[in-house]
C-alpha cells in the first residue's frame, strides 16, 4: 500500500511543473516560508506539537519516521529556539533548500519523481524533477483544493493546511483561472484563517514583504 504523502511533499510536488520538472510558483522567499510552514503542519497533524496564534509548544520528541520532519522537531526543541510559529517558520525558511532536497530525493526513491540532470550552456548543472508516469499525487492534491473552493466543500484541518501553503507559495493561480479565484475570495480568505497555522504563516510572508518594501 503506498503511503499518502506529507503535506511537505504535497506543497514540493505542486510547486513543480508536472513535464518540465522546474519550480513554479512565486520567487523569493514565499517557497521557502511556505516549505518551513508545511513542515511544522506536518508535525502538528502527527501530534508532537501543539500550536495556538502564539505559541508552539513540544508535545512529544518520539521519531515520526519522517527525517525532514525530525530534524525540524529537533530544531524546534533546541534550547532558544523562538516558541511562536511566526518566528518558528522564518527560522526553519532558512533551513529550506536542505530539507527541499531532501524531500526530492525521497520523492524520487519512492518513484513519485523522475530526476534529469543536465547542463544550461553546456556550463551550468541543471537538474529537474518532473513527475513520473502514472502517478497522480499532485493532480489529486490539486483536485482537492479545488473541490474545497469551487464546491465549498467543508475541509478536513489536513485540506485547510494544503490551501494556506498553496495560497502562500503563489500556486493557487496555476490551479484556478482568474475569474474563479475572484469568484472565490471570500471562501478562501475564510478557509485560510480557520488554522492558527496558515494564520502564522500568512503573517510570516506579510513580515517578509514589508521587509522587502522597506528595503526597497
Amino acid at each position: 500500500m503506498t503511503a499518502a504523502p506529507s503535506l511537505a511533499e504535497e506543497i514540493v510536488l505542486l510547486s513543480l511543473d508536472d513535464e518540465t520538472g522546474r519550480p513554479v510558483g512565486r520567487g523569493g522567499m514565499a517557497p521557502d516560508l511556505a516549505l518551513a510552514g508545511a513542515l511544522l503542519m506536518d508535525l502538528a497533524l502527527a501530534g508532537r506539537i501543539d500550536t495556538d496564534r502564539d505559541r508552539v509548544v513540544v508535545a512529544g520528541t518520539d521519531p515520526t519516521g519522517d527525517g525532514a520532519a525530525d530534524s525540524v522537531l529537533a530544531l524546534i526543541a533546541a534550547p532558544g529556539a523562538p516558541g511562536d510559529a511566526r518566528g518558528l517558520i522564518h527560522l526553519l525558511a532558512r533551513d529550506a533548500p536542505r530539507l527541499r532536497d531532501a524531500l526530492l530525493d525521497r520523492l524520487v526513491a519512492r518513484g513519485v519523481l523522475a530526476r534529469v540532470e543536465g547542463r544550461v550552456l553546456w556550463v551550468f548543472a541543471d537538474r529537474r524533477h518532473p513527475k513520473a508516469e502514472g502517478r497522480a499525487e499532485a493532480a489529486d492534491a490539486r483536485a482537492r483544493l479545488r473541490a474545497m473552493l469551487l464546491e465549498e466543500d467543508l475541509p478536513e484541518p489536513r485540506d485547510a493546511l494544503l490551501l494556506g501553503l498553496a495560497r502562500a507559495a503563489g500556486l493557487l493561480p496555476l490551479i484556478f483561472a482568474a475569474e474563479e479565484l475572484r469568484r472565490v475570495q471570500d471562501w478562501l480568505d475564510l478557509v485560510t484563517r480557520i488554522e492558527s497555522l496558515n494564520r502564522s504563516l500568512g503573517a510570516a510572508v506579510a513580515d517578509v514583504r514589508a521587509a522587502r518594501i522597506g528595503g526597497g
